[in-house]
């Protein structure tokens, strides 16, 4: 049987590195946009979140205030962590040195300073997301 996360679970989970599914509502009478993203997370802290300044997510996430992010685990045991939160604050441009952490957390520190760099002159946006509401599943018993 499945069971929930444990306050400390969760947040160590939503620490580790894995890449998130961002869904935020539309206004326009679509289904809610949902996109794969990397993120940041420090345990009792905000979720970072980096993407273009004038992309589709970028003004939706803009215009909703609030989002969704899922992090599972693909492999067994299946675990995840679904995160409802409301942005508490937008940088544009997003700091040179948010853009870069967030890019070494998935590529490495040579890899995520290349990343960075390469993105210069880009126009993006760094969006804090404070967690309001956890959802959490581990199928660890199971096995």
């Amino acid at each position: 049987m499945p069971k929930p996360f444990t306050e400390a679970e969760r947040q160590e989970f939503l620490a580790d590195k894995h890449i998130a599914v961002l869904s935020v509502a539309t206004s326009d009478g679509r289904p809610p946009a949902t996109v794969p993203i990397w993120y940041d997370y420090t345990p009792g802290g905000s979720i970072r979140i980096n993407t273009g300044a004038n992309s589709r997510k970028a003004r939706l996430v803009r215009e909703a205030g609030a989002v969704t992010l899922v992090v599972q685990r693909e492999e067994l045991p299946y675990q995840y962590v679904i995160v409802e939160g409301t942005v508490v604050d937008t940088a544009i441009p997003a700091p040179r040195g948010a853009r870069e952490e967030i890019a070494v957390r998935y590529l490495g520190p040579e890899g995520g300073r290349a990343f960075a760099d390469s993105m210069e002159g880009s126009e993006s946006v760094l969006f804090t997301i404070r967690p309001d509401r956890w959802i959490t599943q581990d199928y660890s018993g199971d096995l």
